[in-house]
Order: structure tokens, then C-alpha cells, then sequence
């Protein structure tokens, strides 16, 4: 129990400083340091391509942001409408987030494995935030949390991808390219395993409990 504790307080630490990250491409030239230093000329000179991106940092982090306290049972009972509020807000950057990544994943920096790896990513990010607002619009709470469990494992790719990408690039392959090519999987694959053997321990626990008669 107390390292269930610790990992969720990490997750929302971690989801807390990667949702602010965006604020660094607004205030700092970030084409030199970032993501953005290896991207082509033409690329970063593309207005489509620099709305797309925007578009998708800025909502992700919103996403990052609003979805962590959306799990929270102590929350949601007390403060039932402002749950549904924010749930509204964080569909709508998911929604937003997902489309734009999609776009831009087709530009990813690495070659085709990463413009699958990373549009894969988005596809199934957009289609799981899509199934845990159509499950909640029939009132089934069950298959809705389990939708919000698999699609906030796919927002916080944006945390994993952040670790695992300075530790592979530099431990590793001493190269960012062949690191960003395994980062572009690695990113969101564990998570969403994770992510399925937690629905599988609740789908055992709910099995488990005695049916009235």
C-alpha cells in the first residue's frame, strides 16, 4: 500500500512539472535546446506544422494537468460537478492534443518507425479518450474508468518519454537518434501494459464480488 502511495505521488509530481514543460516554448528560445533543435529549417518555418505543435504542448499539458485529480474517489464524491467539469476540459485537450500529434508525427524527426511509433500513439490516445466519454454518456462507470485508466497511461507518454529519453541518450546509445527511435515506442508501450494489468486486477476484484440474489 505504501508503495502504491509512492508511485501515484510520483506520477502527479511528474505530471505536474511535464504539464507546466510547455511554458518553456512560449517564454525561451527552446530551437536550440529542445525537442525543436532536431528538426529541419524548413520544418520549424512551416506556420501549419508550428500550430500543430503548439497545439498539441500546450493541450497536452493541460491534459497532464487536469487528468490526474479526475482519479481521485475522496474528489469526484465531494466535489461531483466540478469532476465533470474538469472531465469535460481534459476530453477536449486530449481530443486537440491527439489530432495535432497526429499531424505532426508524420514530420517525426528518425524515420518511419518513429512517425508510426509516435502515430500509433496518437491514434489510440484520440480513440480512448473517445470510448471513456461515450462510456460515461451511457452511465457505464466501469468500462468509463477503465477507458480513463488506458488513456491517461498514454498522456503521461509525455513523463516517460522525458525520462527515458535523457537516460537512453546518454547512458546508452551516446547518440539522441537511435535513443529517440526506441523513445518514440518505449514512450507509451509499458504504460499501456501497465495500464492493462491494473483493469485486469479490477476485473478480478469485481468477479470476486458476491452477486445478490
Amino acid at each position: 500500500m505504501k508503495l502504491k502511495k509512492i508511485s501515484w505521488v510520483s506520477i502527479v509530481i511528474f505530471a505536474i512539472i511535464i504539464g507546466l514543460y510547455p511554458l518553456a516554448y512560449y517564454f525561451a528560445d527552446m530551437k536550440t535546446n529542445g525537442l525543436l533543435s532536431t528538426k529541419p529549417r524548413e520544418v520549424l518555418s512551416n506556420s501549419v506544422w508550428h500550430a500543430a505543435f503548439y497545439t498539441h504542448i500546450t493541450f497536452g499539458g493541460i491534459a497532464l494537468l487536469t487528468g490526474w485529480p479526475q482519479f481521485s474517489q475522496k474528489l469526484r464524491e465531494k466535489y461531483l460537478s466540478t469532476h465533470r467539469l474538469v472531465g469535460k476540459i481534459y476530453v477536449i485537450a486530449v481530443a486537440l492534443s491527439s489530432i495535432s500529434g497526429l499531424f505532426i508525427a508524420f514530420f517525426a524527426t528518425g524515420g518511419i518507425g518513429n512517425v508510426l511509433g509516435f502515430g500509433i500513439l496518437a491514434m489510440l490516445w484520440f480513440i480512448s479518450v473517445f470510448n471513456a466519454y461515450r462510456s460515461i454518456l451511457k452511465m457505464d462507470i466501469y468500462q468509463h474508468e477503465n477507458w480513463m485508466i488506458r488513456n491517461y497511461a498514454l498522456t503521461l507518454a509525455a513523463v516517460t518519454l522525458r525520462i527515458w529519453l535523457p537516460l537512453l541518450s546518454s547512458f546508452v546509445f551516446h547518440d539522441f537518434i537511435p535513443a529517440y527511435r526506441i523513445v518514440s515506442w518505449l514512450c507509451w508501450v509499458p504504460n499501456l501494459i501497465i495500464a492493462e494489468v491494473v483493469i485486469s486486477k479490477r476485473s478480478t476484484k469485481t468477479e470476486q464480488i458476491p452477486q445478490a440474489i
